[in-house]
């Protein structure tokens, strides 16, 4: 492994586990969890904007302000809709659940899971300063997709949020599973398109005279592993179907985890 490229991980490691720190701080002050993924969402965007801008000679290309930007989108619309919905008072129920299983110990407990989350999150910056530093001369159709796959995913997210936002706010709907629109083709099209914009880096990142390009595939793959297997969809769904019953149960025979397709005709 390059000097460089020693260096970007260990600064991008200390630099998260200190911002995560502070989300630390802030869910104790607030008894709010909501706050968490605000700080999580911001911090990747800000520390992946600063390795996309590492100096790598002089002057600054194009490439590197192009994912900088790419980063900083994604981090700004996400960051700000958690944190309008934490600052609403609504707090995240994956969260919550963890800190009344940890009981007296969960202030630590949350705090060690908060490092955890910073130290397996490096891979998503890294892989935002390898498609930052392609050693191509000049911005071309690889970049142009990978901006696209990125403004397509933040759109199809925000698209996804709102549509839940207000399938929550109409009373009639209280009790009931949201299965309009997006989320009739997935249970979760939010998550789906998070890890779709994280293919915008590998896609920039490879070159045939670039081996570290290959590098930047962990980031989806990372991010597919956290939102499918781990802290993602494995507990909204348990959250889910406490809440909604066999109303949810009835919604995942029809419709999709993950990947959107075609709702399942019910048997006749």
């Amino acid at each position: 492994m390059g000097l460089l490229q020693i260096q970007i991980i260990v600064g991008i490691a200390l630099a998260l586990s200190v911002l995560m720190g502070l989300a630390w701080v802030a869910q104790q002050r607030t008894g709010n969890s909501g706050w968490v993924d605000t700080f999580w969402a911001y911090s990747i965007g800000l520390v992946g904007a600063v390795a996309a801008l590492w100096p790598q000679g002089d002057g600054l290309p194009a490439r590197q302000v192009l994912v900088a930007s790419l980063v900083l989108l994604w981090s700004a619309r996400l960051g700000t809709h958690i944190a309008r919905r934490a600052a609403s008072g609504i707090d995240d129920p994956r969260y919550a659940n963890y800190a009344r299983e940890w009981g007296r110990r969960a202030p630590l407990r949350m705090f060690t899971f908060l490092q955890a989350q910073a130290w397996v999150s490096v891979p998503l910056p890294f892989a935002v300063f390898l498609a930052a530093h392609a050693p191509r001369p000049a911005l071309g159709v690889q970049d142009f997709a990978g901006a696209a796959i990125i403004l397509i995913a933040i759109v199809g997210e925000a698209i996804a949020d709102e549509q839940l936002r207000r399938f929550k706010h109409h009373p009639s709907n209280a009790g009931l599973v949201c299965d309009a629109g997006v989320w009739r083709w997935s249970r979760h099209p939010s998550y789906f398109f998070e890890w779709l914009g994280w293919l915008a880096y590998p896609i920039i990142a490879f070159s045939s005279d670039y081996a570290w390009g290959w590098a930047s595939l962990v980031a989806p793959a990372l991010m597919y592993w956290i939102l499918v297997r781990a802290t993602g969809i494995p507990p909204l769904e348990e959250q889910m179907l406490r809440s909604r019953g066999h109303r949810y149960r009835d919604y995942q025979t029809r419709t999709s985890a993950f990947f959107p397709r075609p709702p399942k005709r019910p048997p006749e």
